[in-house]
């Protein structure tokens, strides 16, 4: 067995809950949209899917941050997957998270 070769009898204790349940907090914590996480778990309260909003510490988000100048700029930044945060001095910010 893996966690035998390994000499880590943690792996025994995996399953396929804590795949689902790793993927949820990792979808919430990419999206920050409890109602798409509500979905793609099939839950039918939202009293369930909540719980994986208390898994993640939102002070600890890093960001890519970049700035668009352009139409044409701002259209990259959308399509790779960056999400408009403010206009100053007509420069466009973006910011994705890492």
């Amino acid at each position: 067995m893996l966690a035998n070769k390994l000499g880590n009898p943690r792996l025994l204790q995996i399953s396929f809950h804590t795949f689902r349940h790793w993927k949820a907090t990792m979808e919430y914590a990419r999206t920050k949209d409890i109602l798409y996480v509500m979905k793609l778990l099939g839950h039918k309260n939202i009293k369930n899917t909540l719980v994986y909003t208390q898994l993640i510490n939102s002070e600890e988000d890093e960001w890519v941050c970049k700035v668009a100048k352009t139409v044409e700029e701002a259209k990259q930044l959308i399509e790779a997957g960056f999400e408009y945060v403010d206009t100053i001095d007509g420069i466009h910010l973006y910011r994705k998270r890492k």
